[in-house]
């Protein structure tokens, strides 16, 4: 999942494409769909969080992924604190990664943000949710 804040608006959404892309230093890909809330605010943004959702968490991925932005506030009823760059972090999860956009590529329906992981922690769950265990959420917009 990812998150994002500018301009004192944040976002967050169930990303399906999340990849380790160089490791030293550590850089992280993350691809959001372009019709996607989260989208305009990554966008604006000059940092992203990456979190990892226990196995216990399908609710929560659900609310992220099957929701959207545009229509509700998703982190209300959610434990957050901001992140050392700003980032929403998210309290429930499996562990984060926060860092600064270090650059951006067109990637078809999808922008690639490359973040720097400049921070990250240990959440409270354990495991890992894995994409295919969301294989039958409807998307809170259409890919």
């Amino acid at each position: 999942m990812v998150t994002a804040q500018a301009e004192g608006e944040m976002s967050g959404c169930l990303a399906g494409f999340v990849t380790q892309s160089s490791i030293h230093p550590v850089r992280f890909l993350v691809c959001i769909s372009l019709v996607n809330h989260t989208y305009p605010v990554a966008a604006r943004s000059t940092a992203l969080a990456v979190h990892l959702l226990g196995e216990d968490q399908r609710d929560l991925a659900s609310w992220f992924g099957e929701q959207s932005g545009d229509r509700i506030d998703k982190f209300e009823g959610v434990q957050w604190q901001a992140g050392p760059n700003g980032s929403p972090i998210l309290v429930e999860c499996s562990a984060w990664v926060e860092g600064p956009i270090l650059d951006r590529l067109t990637a078809g329906d999808h922008e690639a943000f490359l973040i720097g992981a400049s921070h990250g922690g240990e959440g409270t769950h354990r495991g890992e949710f894995m994409l295919h265990a969301a294989s039958n959420f409807e998307p809170g917009h259409p890919a």
